[in-house]
């Protein structure tokens, strides 16, 4: 009769097949991916401790039921039995999808730079297997098996086609969006330290209001300061403001004073001769 042989896990995280005192169940264990060892505690047969938990499960299954086939008697805990492991329990209950797109979407916003965005929502938009085109090959097999079902509800049917027809044009609107995403965030880093420079330019270049104020009654209360270099005017002499004002002089006291029509100036008159030096003290 053959042996019994056990499968168990140990607490090091190791599968352990113990029992295989034959050939033909250490070939078998071979097989399914269990490594042999023969020492001075036996025989015996074991998984690395780096193998993926589902690995484990899944080999020290594939070995039960090989040995089981062959007639063996094998005992396997419920941890390592894929047959008796219940399936994982979504946090939506029957609306899997849903979850999965609660997943995808805690990926987006955990996203810390452009190309760790890109990769979330490639999940949503590839054009083959993304979400939306899976929900819009949803919505147009819905619409067909209403058709199908039922020739006079073709008012729903068509409501499910434009559904479709509405995830088609926003995968559109989204197409080549990779490269664009993968660019998010580089270029407003790069321009951050320009625009800093030039605030930073701008504010010691500006002037505060009170010194604008200051400057225009300066400018206000004293008398202009002669321009230097090319512009500057030429300062009349003593002389010249004499004769100056005796013709202004003269052009008030005459009747005919006015305009050249000509020009638009007031016509030049002859200075008055000077008057007579009063008597005085003999040189």
């Amino acid at each position: 009769m053959p042996a019994s042989i056990t499968i168990t896990s140990e607490f090091s995280g190791s599968v352990v097949a113990k029992g295989t005192t034959d050939d033909l169940a250490a070939q078998l264990l071979r097989h399914a991916g269990f490594k042999q060892i023969d020492d001075w505690h036996g025989r015996r047969h074991r998984l690395p401790t780096t193998t993926p938990l589902a690995d484990q499960v899944g080999i020290a299954s594939h070995a039960a039921e090989m040995l089981r086939a062959a007639r063996y008697d094998v005992t396997l805990p419920s941890s390592l039995d894929t047959a008796r492991i219940s399936p994982p329990v979504h946090a939506l209950g029957p609306y899997a999808a849903g979850a999965e797109l609660l997943s995808i979407t805690d990926q987006i916003r955990a996203a810390e730079d452009g190309a760790s965005l890109q990769r979330a929502v490639d999940h949503l938009l590839h054009p083959e297997h993304g979400a939306l085109e899976r929900v819009r090959e949803a919505l147009e097999a819905a619409g067909e098996q209403v058709n199908d079902l039922d020739d006079d509800a073709y008012a729903l049917a068509d409501r499910f086609g434009f559904a479709s027809e509405f995830v088609s044009s926003a995968q559109s609107e989204l197409v080549d969006f990779e490269a664009e995403l993968r660019r998010v965030g580089a270029a407003s880093t790069s321009y951050s330290p320009a625009r800093t420079v030039r605030d930073h330019r701008g504010a010691a270049l500006a002037t505060s209001p009170a010194a604008n104020q200051a400057k225009v009654s300066s400018a206000s209360s004293s008398p202009s300061a002669p321009r230097s270099g090319a512009e500057a005017a030429p300062v009349p002499s003593a002389a010249q403001n004499v004769d100056a004002a005796r013709q202004r002089a003269a052009r008030a006291s005459s009747p005919r004073a006015g305009t050249s029509p000509s020009t638009g100036s007031p016509p030049a008159t002859a200075a008055p001769p000077p008057a007579p030096r009063s008597a005085g003290r003999p040189r």
